[in-house]
C-alpha cells in the first residue's frame, strides 16, 4: 500500500511497519516512548517523516534550516530524512530570460539550421559566427566555486567594485578552425564605427581564413541596435548577397539566444577563466590577457570541432524544447 501511493519514493523495511504497527498496540501511538536522558531530543517519527517529505514536494527549494524551524525538529534529523529518501540539493542554473514569441523563431532557426547541415555536413565550418563583449577591471565572481581550503577559517576576501575602473568592448569570431581577433572596439560602438570595422578591419582578420571558406562564407551576428541600421544591412546584403544571419537579413537570426552562439557559449566563458585567474592590474594587463587567452584556444586541438558539435545538439535540444530554455537538458 506504502509502495502504490508513494511510487517515488523508497520504501521503507518490513521491520518499521512492524514496529510502528507494536508501537501502536502497545503504547496506543506512533511516538515512542521519551526517556529523560538529561538532554531534550527532536523525535523522528512516522508523521514528522511525513511532514518533511511532504513540505519537500511542496516547495522543493525549502531550506533544511527552515523545515526543521517549522516542524520543531533538529536540522539533522531534517537532513537525514532526506537522504534516507536519496533526495539531494542541487543548484539553480542561470539561464537567459526568453518572451513567448521568441519560442518560434529560436524554433525557426535551429531547424533551418539543422537543415542545412544535413544537406552539407561542412555547412557549419562556413558561417562566420561573431559576437561583442565587454571586460572590466573586476571580471567574474563565481561565489560557489570560490573558496580557501585552510584548517582554520582564514577569512579570506576578495577585492571588488573598486573607484578606479576600466573595462574595453572586445569583438571575436569563429570560422572553421579560425579564430579571428579579438579586436577592440569603441567603448560605445554605434552603426557608423561598426560599419567602419565591417568594412575596413574585418576583411584584414580574415586574411587567415581558407580561400574554400571565404567563397562560401555566411556571416552571422545578433540583432544589437549597431548592427540592425539601415546602412550596415545594405552593405552585408551587398558583401554576402543572401548569405548573412541577423535581425532584418535574409535569414533572422533569434532574439535573446546566447545558448545557441558559439562565441557566447564557449569563447567568452573560457577566454575570462583564463583572463581573470588573478586580479587584473591595468586596462593594458587586461588587455594582453585576452590576446594571450585567444592564442591559447587557438592552440587548444580539436577545440572548434567540438564547438560544432555541440552547436548541433544545442539546436537539437532547442528544438526539443520548443524554443524554450535548453541548457539544463544538456
Amino acid at each position: 500500500m506504502y509502495a502504490e501511493r508513494y511510487p517515488n519514493r523508497r520504501v521503507p523495511q518490513h521491520q518499521m511497519f512492524s514496529r510502528v504497527h507494536r508501537r501502536l498496540c502497545e503504547t496506543g501511538s506512533f511516538a515512542g516512548i521519551n526517556v529523560d536522558r538529561g538532554s531534550r531530543r527532536s523525535a523522528r517519527t512516522v508523521s514528522v517523516e511525513e511532514a518533511v517529505l511532504h513540505s519537500i514536494e511542496e516547495q522543493p527549494s525549502s531550506s533544511t534550516r527552515g523545515i526543521a524551524r517549522q516542524f520543531g525538529v533538529s536540522q539533522s534529523s531534517v537532513w537525514r530524512i532526506l537522504h534516507a529518501e536519496r533526495l539531494h540539493p542541487f543548484h539553480l542554473q542561470r539561464v537567459q530570460l526568453l518572451e513567448a514569441e521568441d519560442y518560434p523563431k529560436r524554433v525557426t532557426f535551429c531547424q533551418w539550421f539543422m537543415q542545412r547541415t544535413a544537406v552539407d555536413p561542412n555547412f557549419p565550418t562556413h558561417v562566420l559566427f561573431t559576437d561583442k563583449a565587454s571586460f572590466t577591471r573586476e571580471g567574474v565572481f563565481n561565489t560557489h566555486n570560490s573558496h580557501v581550503w585552510a584548517n582554520q577559517n582564514p577569512h579570506g576576501t576578495t577585492v571588488r567594485a573598486a573607484q578606479q575602473r576600466f573595462a574595453v568592448n572586445v569583438w571575436t569570431g569563429i570560422v572553421g578552425d579560425c579564430l579571428l581577433g579579438p579586436y577592440l572596439l569603441p567603448s560605445r560602438l554605434d552603426c557608423a564605427n561598426y560599419l567602419i570595422f565591417l568594412q575596413t578591419v574585418l576583411p584584414g582578420l580574415m586574411n587567415e581564413v581558407p580561400a574554400g571558406i571565404l567563397r562560401r562564407m555566411w556571416f552571422q551576428h545578433d540583432g544589437a541596435p549597431a548592427h540592425f541600421a539601415n546602412d550596415v544591412r545594405c552593405y552585408l546584403t551587398r558583401k554576402f548577397g543572401a548569405q548573412w544571419i541577423g535581425r532584418g537579413g535574409p535569414v533572422c537570426w533569434p532574439p535573446r539566444s546566447p545558448d545557441v552562439s558559439p562565441i557566447d557559449f564557449f569563447v567568452w566563458g573560457a577566454m575570462k577563466n583564463m583572463v581573470y585567474e588573478t586580479p587584473v592590474a591595468s586596462a593594458m594587463d587586461l588587455v594582453a590577457r585576452i590576446s594571450v587567452a585567444a592564442a591559447n584556444i587557438r592552440e587548444t586541438p580539436g577545440i572548434f570541432q567540438k564547438v560544432r558539435l555541440s552547436m548541433q545538439r544545442r539546436c537539437e535540444a532547442c528544438n526539443l524544447a520548443n524554443g524554450q530554455n535548453f541548457e539544463h537538458l544538456l
